[in-house]
């Protein structure tokens, strides 16, 4: 048994050893932290800082990290020798955390713990500390055994929009606990993922793939835009399939990569809309993943928000998977990938207890090829990628 021990940790090591000499040609920066336990929320509460927090059943951290210097040190990066994240704000949640958005404008964070649909206000550094306190909560009264999921308004009054069903939805003052907003529906469908693409316009995106442009100004239902497969899905397998999506930053542009909305299913086939028409489909691509019932939850795909057409998808397996959809026809396969961080597969930790599964990533929100991702080994990484078709003419 030692025999085979040995022979198995000495064929990781030589994996570890040919990745790190290929990362020596596809990254232009790479920086490693370890948090005491995974977080599966990333979210960035300025050009150098994000906040994270753990999911552990119990007492969990929740912190407020300063990325490394050298990473924003474009000229001489030699002369920089600060290479690791500093955490700049701290504090405690009593349960874990499943969904973290920040609030724009704001030092305050509203997080759900995946569990109910109470959401918890904290402030990032309170009265010239470094402490993150919970300084509110608010509570719908609406039962929810998945939890919430969670986003900011784009208003100048902090709000948020949250719900998990899709006759849960609804917008909250944050200041006065108020409802603004309440979606009318009998329909129960669980939701994977919201987002406001304008200041009275959201998508809602259920965890069956039906996707729903609603305006705030009507509480009505819009009819849905399903996410139709390609290919005929039997409904044993179509109930255990979860989708997730992202809409593109650039809701302005004429181009249509800039401006539109990704589905995702955990079966790996990426379904691409137009925001102006979501029902129908302008390209989808099976990517080639797939992942057991266990992590389907923990599958993500987002935009890029400085490059063209780019897509980032996590949660398959100890990878990050970057995609030019730009290529992508009516029905096609999408190949390989543009670029791959497989950072968290080749970990120490991988060896000793088993698979690694990405858990979330963000890209940066202007640098083009900047990411964040994390794994459920406790490892946050951030990682500037080399495009090497660009690279090779």
């Amino acid at each position: 048994m030692d025999a085979v021990n040995e022979t198995e940790e000495t064929h990781f090591d030589d994996i570890l050893d040919d990745w790190f000499i290929e990362s020596l040609k596809t990254y232009k920066d790479l920086h490693v932290y370890h948090l005491e336990h995974s977080t599966r929320v990333i979210e960035w509460t300025s050009g150098k800082t994000v906040c994270v927090a753990g999911y552990h059943a119990a007492k969990n951290d929740i912190l407020e990290l300063h990325l490394p210097p050298k990473l924003f040190a474009d000229e001489n990066k030699g002369l920089c020798a600060e290479r690791d994240f500093k955490v700049v704000n701290g504090g405690f949640t009593d349960g874990p955390v499943h969904c973290l958005t920040h609030i724009p404008g704001t030092r305050c964070v509203v997080t759900n713990d995946g569990l109910s649909s109470r959401l918890e206000v904290w402030h990032l550094g309170v009265d010239d500390t470094d402490v993150i306190r919970r300084t509110g909560s608010t509570d719908p009264g609406t039962v929810s055994e998945r939890g919430s999921r969670v986003a900011a308004g784009l208003t100048s009054e902090p709000s948020v929009l949250h719900g998990g069903l899709l006759n849960q939805i609804q917008l909250t003052d944050l200041s006065s606990g108020k409802t603004l907003y309440k979606l009318e529906s009998d329909t129960a469908d669980p939701l994977s993922s919201l987002q406001f693409v304008s200041d009275g316009v959201f998508l809602a995106c259920c965890c069956n793939g039906d996707l729903y442009l609603v305006d705030t100004r009507t509480s009505s239902l819009p009819p849905p835009a399903p996410a139709q497969p390609a290919a005929p899905v039997p409904a044993g397998v179509r109930d255990a399939v979860h989708w997730c999506m992202d809409a593109s930053a650039d809701r302005c542009s004429l181009d249509p990569g800039r401006r539109g909305v990704v589905r995702l299913s955990s079966s790996g086939e990426a379904v691409v809309s137009d925001l102006r028409d979501v029902g129908t489909p302008v390209c989808r691509a099976r990517l080639g993943l797939r992942t057991d019932g266990s992590n389907r939850v923990l599958t993500k795909v987002s935009w890029a928000p400085a490059l063209d057409g780019c897509i980032a998808v996590s949660g398959f397996n100890g990878a990050v998977q970057i995609y030019d959809t730009s290529g992508w026809t009516g029905r096609s396969d999408a190949g390989r990938p543009l670029f791959e961080h497989r950072g968290h597969d080749v970990s120490p930790q991988h060896a000793e207890s088993g698979p690694v599964f990405t858990t979330s990533h963000v890209w940066h929100p202007s640098r083009a090829r900047t990411l964040l991702s994390a794994a459920t080994d406790g490892s946050v990484h951030v990682w500037d990628w080399v495009d090497q078709t660009a690279a090779n003419g």
